[in-house]
């Protein structure tokens, strides 16, 4: 088979972590072929979705893991599986790439993960589909809401719905004298939607990575411990990651999503658990597989390749 991968620059990814490396390893292993291009490379011609595809020669050496042949002009149809793994931000560009790649499935391929999905599933705003599993939370743009928000949980968590890796992300008490200010910038002085949520003291222990594939949570997930004086447990933002089996808990939440996952075609996706409580909703390009097999010994790239070949 033809795997087509859209990254983001090749030398800018790290196999040492990326679990979209991974995927492509799993894959070559098994004898398919794997050709990347970024989605600002993506345009149509005639009607078609077309992109510069390079053929990779995949290494096991992190230094060197790649070799790129000369860019070629393919449509996406002629690939089987199109893989979307485009960090975000989820900007306007990546708006317009899920709209060409929606095209490019319409053509005969197959998109993983769905770009409709991609759009509808906001990786913040997708917690709301499952209040059962939530902290409390406050969707809201009015500065006032908010406050009052923060004095009712008393210590809360203020997020941007489009951040990532931990970046804007605030940790505010009702007694903290920068509040005002924090409030002002987050909603850009009331005109920008923010979330906020009552802080979960077992961030602690970690905030947990659990994937979920073809529907199902894989056996072990990461906690991402933060550093001391942190708040994030990010690895971006410097937290420790620690793999370990899933709980209950961890489980129950990861089969009660993953049922909803599949029927919207989002076969591979990252769920974010603190404590008992589900925070965030992972789709776009979920990561930790690397860390998860290099510590535990299970390695989620081959459930993937199994769950997207059918086996």
């Amino acid at each position: 088979m033809k795997f087509a991968f859209v990254v983001d620059p090749l030398d800018h990814l790290k196999a040492y972590k990326d679990s979209s490396i991974a995927m492509m390893r799993e894959a070559a292993r098994r004898g398919h072929e794997v050709h990347a291009f970024e989605a600002r490379e993506i345009f149509v011609r005639a009607g078609s979705v077309v992109a510069p595809a390079r053929k990779l020669a995949i290494s096991s050496d992190n230094a060197a893991w790649y070799q790129a042949g000369a860019p070629v002009e393919a449509p996406l149809a002629s690939f089987d599986i199109v893989m979307m793994r485009k960090d975000p931000p989820f900007d306007q560009e990546y708006y317009y790439a899920t709209l060409l790649l929606e095209r490019a499935e319409a053509e005969g391929t197959r998109v993983v993960n769905r770009p409709g999905a991609l759009r509808d599933w906001n990786e913040k705003l997708a917690i709301l589909r499952f209040p059962q599993f939530t902290p409390p939370t406050l969707i809201a743009s009015d500065p006032a809401r908010v406050h009052a928000f923060i004095d009712e949980r008393r210590d809360t968590i203020l997020k941007k719905l489009d951040g990532m890796g931990g970046t804007m992300i605030f940790r505010v008490t009702a007694t903290d004298p920068n509040r005002n200010v924090i409030v002002e910038t987050m909603t850009e002085l009331g005109t920008r939607t923010i979330m906020a949520q009552g802080y979960i003291p077992e961030i602690s222990q970690g905030d947990k990575r659990v994937l979920v594939i073809g529907g199902k949570p894989f056996g072990h997930c990461l906690a991402r411990i933060p550093r001391e004086g942190e708040t994030r447990g990010n690895l971006a933002a410097g937290g420790i990651g620690r793999a370990q089996p899933l709980s209950k808990r961890d489980r129950e939440i990861g089969e009660t999503v993953g049922r909803e996952l599949v029927k919207h075609g989002i076969t591979f996706a990252g769920l974010d658990i603190i404590g008992d409580w589900l925070t965030e909703v992972n789709v776009t390009s979920p990561t930790c597989i690397v860390e998860i097999r290099e510590q535990a010994g299970k390695d989620a790239a081959v459930d993937l390749m199994d769950a997207l070949l059918g086996a």
